[in-house]
């Protein structure tokens, strides 16, 4: 789920999908239940949608066709 923040300034390509994937893991059971680092935690597949989005996002900035279509994500 998207958070957007309008006090914070644009840090640049993906901020957006970075941060709200560091939000997901911090909040999801495996690292708050299970004492598990959030590192392990994406491994296992948690948060897997915002996992899948900020590839995605990254990979668009690589990708010469997206000067016309623009970045994926948000």
């Amino acid at each position: 789920m998207p958070h957007y923040y309008e006090g914070k300034p644009e840090e640049g390509a993906c901020s957006g999908v970075k941060e709200d994937l560091g939000i997901c893991l911090l909040q999801s059971a495996c690292v708050l239940q299970e004492g598990k680092s959030p590192q392990q935690c994406l491994k296992e597949g948690h948060c897997k949608a915002l996992k899948y989005t900020f590839f995605e996002c990254k990979r668009s900035m690589l990708d010469a066709r997206s000067r016309f279509r623009g970045r994926k994500g948000y």
